[in-house]
């Protein structure tokens, strides 16, 4: 477990006076500057957020400390990262993707297919990235109730009851 969650990302420069495109990777997107400062991965920057208006793919904002096009342009792409704490507590079915990363998958015989990779999106659901020695190539499994029935934090496992065929036999 991790004590920063990813909440947004830097799409670049907006306009002529330093404001950012701001995608906002919260329930409530607009609620991503409540849980300023913002920092870098490393920690080495923090922002304040000012969220100026919605805009195709996001929101247009004014970081603190950048103030130029140029400072706004070098910033594409770094990710924003919020403290856990200040973060709401999930239910009990619910997940930040953070937690997920690097949790042992097993099937429901308990026999061990990978580990969780990374947590994707494209648009139907979310998808676990799973990698391990077993596998030639990541396998991409629905992350839903049906294909994985339980997620232990605590154990840092989840079991895995994928669609026939996903992984090899």
């Amino acid at each position: 477990m991790t004590d920063l969650i990813c909440v947004g990302a830097i799409a670049g420069a907006y306009g002529v006076r330093g404001e950012v495109r701001l995608k906002s990777f919260t329930a409530d997107p607009l609620a991503i500057a409540d849980y300023a400062p913002l920092t870098t991965r490393d920690g080495g920057r923090a922002f304040s957020v000012a969220i100026i208006r919605p805009v195709k793919g996001g929101f247009a904002a004014r970081l603190s400390g950048v103030t130029t096009k140029e400072e706004a342009d070098a910033l594409r792409g770094t990710e924003l990262y919020a403290p856990r704490d200040k973060l709401p507590s999930l239910p009990d079915d619910e997940f930040y993707h953070a937690d997920l990363i690097g949790l042992v998958v097993l099937d429901t015989g308990g026999a061990e297919l990978g580990r969780v990779k990374s947590v994707q999106n494209h648009g139907a659901g979310d998808l676990l990235e799973i990698t391990g020695p077993g596998l030639k190539d990541s396998v991409l499994l629905p992350f839903t109730r049906e294909a994985v029935p339980t997620v232990d934090l605590a154990s840092g496992r989840l079991v895995a009851d994928p669609p026939e065929g996903l992984f090899p036999e």
